[in-house]
């Protein structure tokens, strides 16, 4: 067996563990402490992480020159240092396709929810009301739905929705036109699915060119009582113009799996009666953590043994 000591720092699936377990230690330290993983961290050729672990510029110094590989059980790496992880020379992998079908089932989820105002009614008939007419909503039938951000997510639930017989209409800066046709999406452009949209869709990463990407401007471009979903990443809406705009009625409603800052604790969006909230839970399958435990564990074999990779990020 080769002597590569393996650090778990959130958990992971038990096939995961297996994988790695096949070819060094593997010590599940879910839950470790910051302090604890600056001090440990040297003892370790691989890292993996999710979302909770910040691996800072410091764990990084602190891994010597032992650490060769740190990944994300996921798609997301906001919380690795990018720029001290390739200053430190580490390889660092992710595995992306894990989550997509989970993170598009619920964003479709959360859609048919927020326009059957399926929580509040649940909430209502358990607190021992009867309110049918407060509770008419829309249907999804025959409406258009823009995805912005058509890549694998956004153009798996644009299929989905496409069963409900809605029109999808795409935007993508990446995404050549006739490749998201083919992805069953019709391609415009920004302007034209804010004004034509009845349903909008995000599925994007948070980068500087996406922050607040939707704000007071782009919400005035909207058709008057638009819903929005937002189950990509926080930051991308400006939470202060979703509110303006739910309050003006602009925007009819909001579903939101992600925040600005997270947990986001209580405030006027948060309790806001147009607005379904999950606690970023998109990933949160039994199935996406399976296959996001294996596909990080074999990952992160392949880059210890120095094979090559499906999904190096740098």
């Amino acid at each position: 067996m080769a002597a590569w000591n393996i650090l778990i720092a959130d958990g992971l699936d038990a096939k995961g563990i297996a994988v790695m377990a096949a070819v060094g230690r593997v010590d599940d330290r879910t839950g470790i402490s910051a302090d604890d993983l600056l001090k440990d961290i040297a003892n370790y050729d691989a890292l993996i992480v999710r979302s909770r672990t910040k691996v800072t510029a410091a764990v990084l110094a602190a891994a010597a020159q032992r650490l060769k590989v740190v990944g994300p059980a996921g798609i997301g790496v906001g919380k690795i240092d990018l720029a001290a992880a390739k200053t430190a020379g580490l390889t660092l992998v992710n595995s992306p396709l894990a989550t997509t079908v989970t993170v598009a089932e619920l964003a479709l989820g959360m859609m048919l929810a927020m326009a059957r105002e399926i929580p509040r009614a649940d909430a209502s008939i358990k607190g021992g009301k009867w309110l049918k007419k407060e509770f008419e909503g829309t249907e999804l039938f025959g409406k258009t739905l823009g995805v912005i951000g058509f890549g694998r997510i956004g153009s798996t639930m644009a299929k989905r929705a496409a069963a409900f017989d809605m029109e999808v209409r795409a935007y993508d800066l990446l995404k050549d036109a006739n490749e998201t046709r083919l992805n069953g999406g019709n391609p415009v452009e920004l302007d034209e699915l804010l004004a034509k949209a009845d349903f909008i869709s995000l599925h994007l990463p948070l980068t500087p060119d996406t922050k607040n990407m939707l704000n007071a401007e782009t919400f005035a471009k909207m058709k008057d009582g638009v819903y929005l979903v937002n189950a990509s990443r926080g930051g991308i809406v400006d939470e202060d113009a979703l509110l303006e705009a739910l309050n003006s009625g602009k925007v009819a409603g909001a579903a939101l799996d992600v925040f600005a800052a997270e947990p986001p604790g209580v405030s006027p969006l948060i309790s806001h009666p147009k607005v379904v909230c999950t606690p970023h839970v998109g990933a949160q399958t039994v199935e996406a953590q399976a296959r996001a435990g294996y596909d990080i564990a074999t990952e992160i074999v392949a880059a210890l043994k120095g094979e090559e990779l499906r999904w190096k990020v740098a």
